[in-house]
């Protein structure tokens, strides 16, 4: 079985959670009728969701529960629910099918009534985020896939969407948040703003960036600040002598490329083209720079690299950034009580149309 993570690292905030502050009010509700009517009600809940995706958030939902189950005991203090909880549950990463049981959690429901909002919330962005990194992996051929979001969104949620993407396959990130899950450090280019703080000028800020970074850094430089990647390229790798590791396209979609302009008439001249790779790559191989890497940026999706890589453009790494928030797939989960426990049996009890789905790929949780 693969080792889960272990609670402590997500930095819960459990006793917001414990009271039900992010909670949907009819589940706090809920609770506390059952809590004020003396019901202990035993409970199968059953979670799933509807589309063909890769599983995340599961070992998120998993802390969750364990240090937040439980209720309020009279004086105030908390009475820890996790020990009186039968749980099983699908690994992080495991390909689901729409309808598949990914979580069942069995014991008293007023216990964890309150983290249904938390523990789906959880799963349905994790899940979202880990499958359209399938996608966009699955595309790149084999190739490296770098995670470059974390500007689209609250940073927040940098360091979960980091791993859901890890564990789909995209090997580099930009912020150590989006690393910390598992024990690396953000990467990343020479950006823009460095160069123009350098004066515009590219090879200047690189080098700056060469003579403070560790020595086992990996030098990527950003060469489209003057729109001319080809000579921008050249002189960076000739400056750096060996210590460039990759160059780094991101044109606008906006403009054509200076080594474009002679060229245009049969292609899309505009933003980071197959025909301005080529051209970089067979600048640098020219000049004796092969092992400079070339990375793609700016507006890819899966569609995008997979239309590169059937034409073979020699794009060696794919630095990805909005695609990875990519909403057109609906990850949302939904649980469901499906059996109630009486006199030591299980009775079915479920919505119409929401029947238990048993699951043989369910792992027994640990306490």
């Amino acid at each position: 079985m693969k080792p889960r993570l272990d609670p402590s690292i997500f930095n819960l905030p459990v006793e917001k959670m414990r009271d039900g502050y992010y909670s949907d009010t009819y589940f706090n509700r809920s609770r506390e009728i059952l809590e004020r009517d003396g019901a202990h009600p035993v409970v199968r809940m059953q979670v799933f969701q509807r589309s063909d995706a890769v599983l995340c958030g599961i070992d998120e939902a998993l802390a969750i529960l364990r240090l937040c189950s439980g209720r309020h005991r009279a004086d105030g203090t908390w009475a820890d629910g996790w020990s009186d909880l039968c749980v099983y549950a699908l690994p992080d990463g495991a390909h689901v099918v729409p309808y598949e049981t990914a979580l069942i959690v069995e014991g008293d429901y007023g216990l964890f009534a309150h983290l249904e909002t938390c523990y789906l919330g959880v799963l349905s962005r994790r899940t979202r985020i880990a499958t359209n990194a399938r996608d966009i992996v699955s595309a790149a051929n084999g190739k490296t896939v770098l995670f470059f979001p974390a500007r689209f969104d609250h940073h927040l949620v940098q360091t979960g969407d980091g791993y859901a993407a890890y564990i789909s396959g995209a090997l580099g990130v930009s912020t150590d948040a989006n690393a910390e899950w598992w024990g690396e450090q953000g990467m990343g280019t020479v950006p823009h703003a460095l160069i123009a703080a350098y004066g515009g000028d590219t090879v200047l800020a690189t080098q700056k960036v060469a003579q403070y970074a560790q020595p086992e850094a990996q030098i990527i430089a950003l060469v489209d600040f003057d729109n001319d990647c080809v000579a921008t390229s050249l002189a960076v790798a000739r400056a750096l002598r060996g210590r460039l590791w990759g160059v780094r396209l991101d044109t606008s979609r906006t403009l054509v490329d200076k080594s474009l302009w002679n060229q245009m008439g049969t292609f899309v001249p505009t933003g980071v083209c197959p025909q301005l790779v080529w051209n970089v790559r067979h600048a640098l191989d020219g000049e004796g720079f092969a092992q400079v890497r070339i990375i793609a940026s700016g507006g890819f999706t899966p569609h995008r690299i997979a239309s590169f890589e059937r034409a073979g453009v020699p794009v060696d790494a794919y630095a990805v950034g909005s695609a990875f928030f990519d909403n057109s797939g609906r990850f949302d989960f939904t649980a469901d009580i499906v059996a109630l426990r009486e006199n030591g049996a299980w009775k079915p009890c479920h919505k119409v149309g929401r029947p238990a789905r048993p699951n043989p790929r369910l792992e027994l949780v640990e306490i």
